[in-house]
């Protein structure tokens, strides 16, 4: 499960689609320079909320074995 909430990302650009999912450029706002490509928590939870946690913290995480994708570094 990766932290995949709107809220933790900046620099966010569509980069694609997959298995139903907008697929998606990104950098976490702790550490800016790396970027990653994966989904959005919100979205995800509108087409697959089982593939979706809430963490300790009150941010979103996905269960990308669910959804059938890997979050990668870009």
């Amino acid at each position: 499960i990766r932290d995949s909430d709107r809220r933790l990302k900046t620099n966010i650009k569509l980069v694609g689609e997959k298995n139903g999912f907008n697929i998606y450029q990104f950098a976490y706002k702790v550490n800016p320079a790396v970027k990653y490509v994966g989904v959005m928590a919100q979205e995800v939870l509108e087409k697959m909320p089982e593939a979706v946690v809430t963490g300790i913290n009150g941010f979103f995480g996905v269960d990308y074995d669910k959804i059938g994708l890997k979050m990668e570094r870009a």
